[in-house]
C-alpha cells in the first residue's frame, strides 16, 4: 500500500464533501482495490450523513467479493451529520443565502467544486506554546522572575543603540555628563511647568529622566505605558541627580524586516471571536463561510487560524445569561463542533483561547485542556496557547487574541490607538516587542518565571482578535490583522457603544502576503 493512500482517502472524500473517522480511512486504505473500496463506502453512506463511519465502510466491503479487510475498532456512540436531502446553495461571499441556525441539531456540511487539498504539503510549526508550563504559585519571587526576564531579554534589543549604563553607575557620574539608560517604566507624572517625569528602573535601581515639553520627543511620552522596557539618552544635569532626555527608543521591529512568504500558491483563513452560544451568533454568515471554503473560489485556502474566543462562555460580563442561546459551557464546545465540521475536512485548522474561552483568564493563556480537545476534535486541529507563534509554509504568524488592546486604547491617544481602526493598537504591541506591556491594569496577567508575552522574533503576520472590530495594515513590513468576529452586536455592547464588524474573513496569500477581505455577513 503505497504511504500517501490515506491522505489521498481525505482529500478525496473531502472534495466531494466528506468528513471521515480515522477507523474508517484505515479500513479504506487496507482494502485490496482501495479506489473500488472509496466507491462502495459512498455508496453506503445513508443519504442524510456526510460523515464517513467505520459501520459505512464495512457494510460496502461485505458485500464485496474479493478478500475481507479485518474490522477496526467500533466507533460507538458517533454520531452522524444530518444534511439536507439535497445540495444547498454554494455562497462566495458576495451573495445572501438564507439560512438558519441549527438550533442544536447536527450541522451541514456542504459539497461543492473540485479544490484539493493535498495533506502532504501542509507545514505548520509552533513555538511559543507555554501549554504544561506554568510554573507561577503567586508567589513574590514570581513576580520579581517574571519583570526580571521581561528586563533582560527586552534590553538586549535596545543595548546595541545606546552606550547603557546601569542606575548606579549613572549615580555616581559627575554633572552635565552624556549618558544613556536602559529601564523599565515605572513611573509616568507631568511636572508643575508641563514636563514629562519619566522614571525608568533596571535591576540595580530606579533612576529618573526628564522630556521637556518642547522637545519633538515630547508626543513619544503619550505612547508610554508602565512596565515596558524603553533606552533613553540625554545629559545629566549639573547636580548629577536627573536625566534630560534627548531621545527615546523602543524595543520595535527594525524598518528593515524582510517578511518570509511560502514557496508554493497557498493562502490562509484568519478569524476570531466566533461565540457559539449567544443569541447574537451570526449562524447564516458563519454558513456562508464554510459553504464558500468548498468551492472553486477559494482554492489554495488551506489553513484556518482562529484567534480565540470560540464560544461565548458563561459569566463573562454582567448579566450575560440573558443573552445566551446555549447555557451550558460545554454544550456551547459541542454546538462549535458541529459548525466546525462544516469546513473541508482537509484544512489545517489551528486554534488559540481567549477571554470567553474555558481556560484561565490570566495571560498567558494555556491551549484548551483535554476535555475541551475532545468535544472539537473533527478535524484533528492544533491548539495551542495564547499567544503563540504559528509558522506556516515559512510564513511565521503571531496569533494573540488580544485582550491587552482594550488597555492600550483606553491609555494612549485616539490617534495612536482606537477602536476603529484595531490595527493601530496592535502596531503600538510591535513597537514594544511584547503583547501584553502594561502589569496591574484591566489585563490579568500571571507571573511565571518566564515572560511569555514577549515578541521575541518579528513575525510576518500578527493576528489578533477580541475587540470585534475589523483593522489591517503594515508596520515596518509585518501585515498586521484584526479579524473582527461572527456576533452581531449584543445588549451589553450596545450599552459600552461597541458596534461589531462581523462576517468578515482576512485570506491571506502566504506566497505575496497579499490581503484579500471576505464578508459574509
Amino acid at each position: 500500500m503505497p504511504l500517501e493512500t490515506p491522505a489521498r482517502i481525505v482529500s478525496e472524500l473531502a472534495a466531494r464533501g466528506y468528513n471521515a473517522e480515522r477507523e474508517a480511512i484505515t479500513l479504506l486504505a487496507d482494502a485490496e482495490d482501495t479506489d473500488a473500496a472509496l466507491e462502495r463506502a459512498l455508496e453506503a453512506v445513508p443519504q442524510d450523513a456526510l460523515k464517513i463511519e467505520v459501520s459505512h465502510v464495512k457494510r460496502s466491503l461485505e458485500t464485496d467479493t474479493g478478500p475481507a479487510s479485518a474490522d477496526p475498532p467500533s466507533a460507538a456512540g458517533t454520531t452522524p451529520s444530518s444534511p439536507p436531502t439535497e445540495d444547498p446553495s454554494v455562497s462566495t461571499g458576495n451573495n445572501t443565502q438564507t439560512s438558519t441556525d441549527s438550533g442544536g441539531l447536527d450541522a451541514v456540511e456542504t459539497e461543492g467544486g473540485s479544490r484539493h487539498i493535498d495533506p502532504e504539503q501542509l507545514v505548520v510549526d509552533i513555538a511559543g506554546d507555554m501549554t504544561g508550563e506554568s510554573t507561577g504559585t503567586g508567589e513574590y519571587k514570581d513576580f520579581v522572575a517574571v519583570f526580571r526576564d521581561r528586563y533582560e531579554r527586552l534590553s538586549k534589543k535596545l543595548r546595541g543603540r545606546v552606550n547603557h549604563r546601569p542606575t548606579d553607575a549613572l549615580e555616581a557620574l559627575p554633572g552635565n555628563e552624556e549618558a544613556a539608560l536602559v529601564g523599565m517604566v515605572s513611573d509616568i507624572r507631568s511636572t508643575a511647568s508641563g514636563h514629562w517625569l519619566v522614571e525608568l528602573e533596571d535591576t540595580n535601581g530606579t533612576f529618573p529622566t526628564l522630556v521637556m515639553k518642547d522637545r519633538k520627543i515630547a508626543d513619544l511620552v503619550q505612547e508610554l505605558l508602565l512596565d515596558e522596557v524603553i533606552a533613553v539618552e540625554g545629559t545629566l544635569a549639573d547636580d548629577g541627580g536627573i536625566l534630560f532626555v534627548d531621545s527615546l527608543h523602543f524595543p520595535d521591529v527594525p524598518r528593515t524586516h524582510e517578511p518570509s512568504t511560502a514557496d508554493r500558491p497557498v493562502k490562509a483563513a484568519l478569524i476570531s471571536d466566533v461565540h457559539v452560544g449567544s443569541q447574537e451568533f451570526m449562524a447564516d454568515a458563519w454558513h456562508r463561510f464554510a459553504d464558500w471554503l468548498h468551492t472553486d473560489d477559494a482554492e489554495g485556502v488551506e489553513y484556518l487560524l482562529i484567534a480565540g474566543d470560540m464560544v461565548e462562555g458563561v459569566g463573562v460580563y454582567p448579566d450575560q445569561d440573558e443573552e445566551l442561546d446555549v447555557i451550558d459551557i460545554y454544550d456551547q464546545y459541542e454546538r462549535f463542533s458541529e459548525y466546525l465540521k462544516e469546513v473541508p475536512g482537509d484544512m489545517e485548522i489551528v486554534m488559540i483561547p481567549g477571554n470567553h474561552d474555558a481556560v484561565r483568564l490570566a495571560e498567558p493563556q494555556p491551549a484548551f485542556d483535554s476535555e475541551l480537545r475532545d468535544i472539537m476534535s473533527a478535524h484533528d486541529a492544533r491548539f495551542t496557547s495564547n499567544p503563540s507563534t504559528v509558522t506556516i509554509e515559512g510564513v511565521s504568524v503571531l496569533m494573540y487574541h488580544g485582550v491587552s488592546l482594550d488597555e492600550v486604547i483606553a491609555e494612549l491617544p485616539d490617534e495612536k490607538a482606537n477602536y476603529d481602526e484595531p490595527h493601530k493598537a496592535m502596531y503600538q504591541l510591535l513597537k514594544k516587542r511584547h503583547v501584553a506591556p502594561q502589569y496591574g491594569g484591566h489585563t490579568r496577567l500571571a507571573p511565571e518565571e518566564k515572560d511569555h508575552l514577549i515578541i521575541d522574533e518579528v513575525p510576518d503576520i500578527f493576528h489578533s482578535g477580541h475587540v470585534h472590530k475589523l483593522g489591517y495594515g503594515k508596520y515596518h513590513n509585518v501585515l498586521t490583522i484584526n479579524s473582527g468576529c461572527w456576533q452581531a452586536q449584543t445588549d451589553f455592547q450596545k450599552s459600552v457603544n461597541i458596534d461589531p464588524d462581523a462576517g468578515f474573513a482576512p485570506i491571506v496569500d502566504l506566497e505575496t502576503l497579499e490581503l484579500t477581505i471576505r464578508s459574509f455577513g
